[in-house]
């Protein structure tokens, strides 16, 4: 089984890095064997109509396969457009629906590209300085928002402590925040914490010319291709708009009384 990148007409966009050492992502048949394991088998097939039964079932013949798909797919930095598709199905978050803001969407992507997401997602972590914003608790691991919100009290205590001092606090929300990622700066964000340039590639390309549809019922949409944002449901989105805000610190210094 083999997988060649279509020639669709069309630039493939990419990073220029000339200059700077690039070694491409190579994973182990060993790495993809863990992340097909742990599959769920009762997980509902996304938009390539591969359910999770199938790849448990199978997974001893289909390891090698997706082995060599994957490492192509990092080779190239071209993510196939059949693994990066997505079926939204809105439900109801509330009994009597007034407008599209009462929908929550519920995303189905293809299951084998869940798999692909956690190894490169292993990677970024393991490559990616220690020394991001230590007040960003959203998507870490071993982080929550208890101690986002000890942190802001802490603070705050320690600050009051002083004499005729007092406190005041701004709490901004982003509407729909993963949407308000560029891919095009977010790989050059990714590119300046030392991401390889052909990893930089692969997330620019995983985040573009992504095709999406709508589906209620037994009806679904006609297909929509989308290149902005990081997409609901895809395991890397939380961690990639983490790293495309890392940069977003306080800038402000306290002001002398």
């Amino acid at each position: 089984m083999k997988w060649k990148a279509p020639n669709t007409g069309q630039e493939h966009k990419t990073l220029a890095s000339e200059g700077i050492l690039d070694t491409p992502l190579a994973v182990p048949s060993a790495e993809v064997r863990i992340a097909l394991r742990k599959t769920n088998s009762q997980k509902e097939a996304g938009p390539d109509n591969i359910p999770g039964r199938a790849l448990m079932v199978c997974l001893s013949e289909l390891a090698d396969v997706f082995t060599d798909i994957y490492n192509l797919s990092l080779t190239q930095a071209l993510v196939p457009t059949c693994v990066k598709s997505t079926t939204i199905i809105p439900l109801p978050k509330k009994n009597t629906v007034t407008c599209l803001n009462d929908y929550r969407p519920i995303p189905l992507t293809p299951i084998v590209m869940k798999c692909f997401e956690r190894i490169v997602m292993s990677h970024i972590k393991r490559n990616i300085p220690t020394s991001l914003d230590p007040f960003q608790f959203a998507y870490r691991q071993n982080r929550s928002t208890e101690d986002a919100v000890n942190a802001a009290i802490h603070t705050a205590l320690t600050h009051l402590e002083g004499n005729d001092t007092y406190v005041r606090m701004l709490f901004i929300d982003y509407s729909s925040a993963f949407n308000t990622v560029i891919p095009h700066r977010l790989s050059e964000k990714l590119l300046t914490l030392g991401l390889a340039p052909s990893l930089c590639n692969w997330v620019l390309n995983f985040l573009t010319d992504r095709l999406q549809s709508v589906r209620v019922g037994n009806r679904t949409s006609g297909i929509r291709t989308v290149s902005t944002g990081t997409p609901q449901g895809f395991v890397l989105s939380p961690l990639l708009y983490t790293l495309f805000t890392y940069d977003c610190v306080a800038s402000q210094k306290p002001t002398p009384r």
